[in-house]
């Protein structure tokens, strides 16, 4: 079980003697090769939802609703086996002369393919489990995603539960391997992640978020069936899923959590610096140093704070310490109740919705609906964050309002990460892309870290664009927000790069700003238990915000804010340099 996985570098020079006798044959005729890759696109995207069946559950395609993953060694090696006959098939076919769409959705698939190989290398399934997540929560999750409408749908769920206790074996079987490997995550994470499981564990089976499909049943299900999936799902969650829970916990109090790495950041596990570089050209889809990332970082904090301080003096103070320590102090700008907290993210979005017209020629028809972040992930997670919906309506895209400890939460902070979070952000960019007609499914669903997260941010800044923030403090939380990514920059790569402590990234924090601790808390360990992450959304931000502004310069007059946007949205996710290229040719045809 040892054995290494497939190198990448075996896979690219085997791909070298294919692409040159490619091009030494003749040529074949471009709707040949168009029709091979399409055949190529559709299979690949066909054996990715059977190696991937949550992640096809998710999208609503229900033919693998009774299957889990094979978290094994051996399947990990089988899927790279595939991937390798795909980027072969893909070197086999000549772009020249095809369409853009046609070689971009081949430059993306290649990209894809590659990096895959390349994570190979990392053996990133040694460590599959911390804090933000792993197979104790992946579960839990699926079941608020899925839609019951049929008996079947119940009897799929049940066949999953059946399954999830040789699953956490293999997972545990992992993780054994990573102990030998010494590739574990830091020792304070996996304790975090132990009350967790722990939580899970000790809970009735019907309390668990395992059987919420339980909660409620389609009138067309007869009461007598109901009875019966009732009675199976909690005699499942009772003799096996909830054992298999314990014994997690038991392996991870007794073996796993003791073997934990000291240091938090990702350079103390064998190859870690090679690993972080590699995360940081993942996330940002950029050729980035980590020097050069925690130096933007630096810049962009000073700026910030230089616009925090102007907003500080509007309101009648002389320092950002003096203002900073008001809002601490300002009941009007914390939430009384959970209630409230979640009624004051649906008011700011249902303003930019007005707006949008004014900024998008395409909007999406998928609909959205705000909720609150699960109880047994409040503690862990982010203040908000989106789940997209499926693509037949099934299931709207959700908008997720972490409400632990609201009283504590800002107030201020909310105009900003409902932009972000719901609309202009996450919401449109991703059901855009859902809807996307021309191009193979994969690109509906692909994810670059830079281009979501860095729209998430631009969508923040756009807010201010069309006149809103007219609250000076709600500006501030803009700004707040902004330092907060810039700050991002600097104690990801403090910590996985310049060997920060994790005091260090919290002493950042609240030097520079005044971002609640419990928020500050859960930041730095989802920095930690996600290397490169963090980068994403200020790299991002700054990229759009760059390719606007060449825009203007270049188009002036006929610069029209509708049409960039869309040009931005309507391929769906794109590295970086490929969104820039596509931004170029847009202006180049313009002028």
């Amino acid at each position: 079980m040892k054995r290494l996985l497939f190198p990448a570098l075996a896979v690219l020079s085997a791909l070298v003697p294919v692409a040159l006798s490619a091009q030494a044959a003749p040529l074949a005729p471009a709707a040949d090769r168009h029709k091979a890759l399409n055949e190529l696109f559709h299979d690949y995207w066909e054996a990715n939802l059977e190696h991937s069946p949550e992640f096809a559950s998710t999208i609503g395609d229900k033919r693998y609703n009774d299957k889990i993953s094979d978290y094994s060694v051996k399947a990990e090696n089988a899927w790279l086996e595939q991937e390798q006959n795909f980027l072969l098939r893909l070197a086999a076919v000549d772009p020249t002369g095809l369409s853009d769409q046609d070689k971009t959705s081949r430059e993306l698939l290649l990209r894809q393919l590659t990096d895959d190989e390349e994570a190979a290398a990392y053996k990133e399934w040694e460590m599959p489990v911390n804090q933000m997540g792993g197979i104790h929560t992946t579960y839990p999750r699926l079941a608020a995603q899925l839609s019951f409408t049929s008996v079947k749908d119940y009897d799929d769920w049940i066949a999953r539960l059946r399954a999830l206790p040789h699953a956490f074996d293999q997972v545990m079987a992992n993780m054994s391997i990573g102990m030998d490997d010494q590739r574990v995550p830091p020792r304070f994470l996996l304790q975090k992640a132990l009350e967790q499981v722990k939580g899970m564990a000790a809970q009735k089976p019907e309390d668990s978020p395992l059987a919420m499909p339980l909660k409620s049943f389609p009138a067309t299900i007869p009461a007598a069936e109901q009875q019966r999936i009732k009675d199976e799902t909690l005699a499942v969650l009772a003799k096996q899923v909830l054992p298999a829970y314990t014994r997690f916990a038991r392996f991870l109090e007794v073996s796993y959590v003791p073997a934990g790495r000291a240091e938090p950041g990702i350079w103390a596990v064998p190859d870690g610096a090679k690993y972080y570089q590699f995360q940081i050209r993942q996330w940002t889809t950029m050729s980035l140093t980590a020097e050069q990332i925690h130096q933007i970082g630096l810049d962009e904090v000073k700026k910030d704070e230089a616009a925090m301080l102007a907003v500080a003096q509007q309101l009648g103070f002389k320092d950002l310490a003096s203002f900073r320590a008001s809002l601490k102090t300002n009941p009007k700008l914390h939430a009384a109740s959970r209630e409230a907290l979640l009624g004051t993210y649906q008011g700011y979005l249902n303003g930019m919705q007005t707006k949008l017209p004014e900024l998008f020629g395409r909007l999406p028809k998928a609909h959205f609906e705000v909720v609150p972040v699960p109880e047994f992930l409040e503690k862990t997670s982010a203040p908000a964050y989106y789940e997209g919906g499926t693509p037949d309506g099934s299931r709207p895209g959700r908008l997720f309002i972490n409400l632990y400890n609201a009283p504590e939460r800002n107030l201020y902070a909310v105009e900003a990460i409902a932009y972000h979070e719901g609309l202009p952000g996450h919401h449109l960019q991703i059901a855009i892309a859902q809807e996307l007609e021309g191009v193979p499914e994969f690109r509906k669903f692909d994810g670059y870290g830079a281009y979501q997260e860095g729209w998430g941010l631009y969508a923040e800044r756009l807010g201010k664009d069309v006149g809103f923030y007219q609250d000076p403090y709600s500006d501030y939380g803009r700004l707040e927000a902004d330092i907060w990514r810039a700050i991002r920059l600097v104690v990801d790569t403090g910590v996985h790069s310049q060997h920060w402590t994790r005091q260090q990234m919290v002493d950042y924090f609240h030097e520079h700003s005044n971002i609640d601790d419990p928020s500050i808390q859960a930041e730095v360990d989802r920095y930690i238990a996600w290397p490169g992450q963090a980068l994403s959304y200020k790299i991002g931000q700054l990229k759009i915000l760059e390719l606007r502004d060449k825009a203007k310069a270049a188009l002036g007059p006929k610069f029209d804010i509708r049409a960039f946007h869309d040009q931005v949205l309507d391929a769906g996710a794109l590295p970086l340099d490929v969104l820039s290229a596509r931004i170029d040719d847009w202006i180049a045809a313009l002028k």
